[in-house]
């Protein structure tokens, strides 16, 4: 089952919010439209906080949730590598869950 969200990495604007090709350049995550659509079950992705924005400093979408700010879980238990928080020990996403935190 699928549902409808609001873009996490464009805020639903449509737009890109670094303006990296022009002020007017459509949002790479949802094409322009402000939504985008995530599989349930899901959550806050853990490795960007919800943003959808890279928490690496790049300005591109996060590379674990694609810039939707949600994930699709499978699992609920809390990761034994990463202790839940998606992240390996230099920071970039945790090998064993993805960087989701959870299996």
């Amino acid at each position: 089952m699928s549902k409808i969200i609001k873009c996490a990495f464009c805020s639903g604007k449509g737009k890109d919010p670094f303006d990296l090709l022009s002020p007017v350049s459509d949002c790479l995550v949802c094409g322009g439209t402000g939504s985008v659509e995530v599989t349930e079950p899901q959550k806050k992705c853990v490795f960007c906080s919800g943003t959808g924005k890279n928490p690496l400093g790049a300005r591109v979408p996060c590379i674990v949730c694609g810039g939707k700010g949600q994930n699709h879980i499978q699992g609920h238990n809390k990761c034994t590598q990463c202790h839940g928080n998606g992240r390996s020990g230099d920071g970039l996403p945790c090998t064993r869950c993805g960087g989701k935190g959870s299996r």
